[in-house]
């Protein structure tokens, strides 16, 4: 029985992940060829047409989140990690290099913009703050071969990687139990799709910590 488990529980977060994935390739699709106007922009048209750059850091953040998910989902792959250590080694690489250089520092521009009030901003603030923080230390503590602790923060950083999913997810759920107001919706999801991905991983390291 617990063979089958640990066969069977990989294959289910794969098949899960997929399946949001593709989810958000279809998000991200609606934005190319690029607009000013398009999807989510409609509502961001003063930000669009009076603060600079934002157009660039929004496409900058919207684009490399998909290579993000997809790079960061792989390196947590032990079969990966064990016989293709070099490929596994590279797209880390990718990972970290994307998320320091390009999102968590596009994602910090367009979060003091967000929608939702004060509030909202910084929750999307301190979200890019941490996302670039985790991703930088545990860089760093592989480079001192300290795996234990590379492990620990790297999956704290792809907890905040995957909010980009768990965002949307609970923005569907709470406009169709509840029917809130759209700037409602900003203000809790803000919160919601990353503290609780966060506080998963602590307990799964609290845990692991304790055997």
């Amino acid at each position: 029985m617990k063979k089958y488990l640990k066969l069977s529980l990989p294959l289910l977060l794969t098949l899960c992940f997929s399946y949001f994935f593709i989810l958000m390739i279809k998000i991200t699709c609606q934005y190319i060829p690029f607009k000013t106007d398009a999807a989510f922009l409609q509502i961001k048209q003063t930000e669009v047409t009076e603060i600079p750059f934002y157009i660039i850091f929004f496409y900058i953040h919207v684009c490399s989140a998909i290579f993000v998910l997809l790079a960061g989902f792989t390196q947590f792959n032990s079969s990966l990690l064990k016989k293709l250590p070099r490929i596994h080694k590279n797209i880390g690489k990718f990972y970290v290099f994307t998320v320091l250089f390009l999102s968590a520092p596009s994602g910090l521009f367009i979060g003091i913009f967000a929608n939702g009030g004060f509030y909202s901003k910084i929750s999307f603030v301190t979200l890019s703050i941490l996302w670039f923080y985790f991703t930088l230390r545990g860089f760093l503590y592989i480079k001192n071969k300290n795996i234990q602790l590379h492990k620990a923060f790297m999956l704290r950083s792809f907890a905040l990687t995957f909010s980009a999913i768990t965002l949307r997810f609970w923005k569907v759920i709470l406009v169709y139990l509840f029917h809130p107001s759209p700037m409602d919706v900003y203000q809790i999801i803000a919160w919601l799709g990353w503290i609780p991905n966060l506080l998963i991983i602590e307990y799964y390291l609290y845990t692991q910590a304790k055997k």
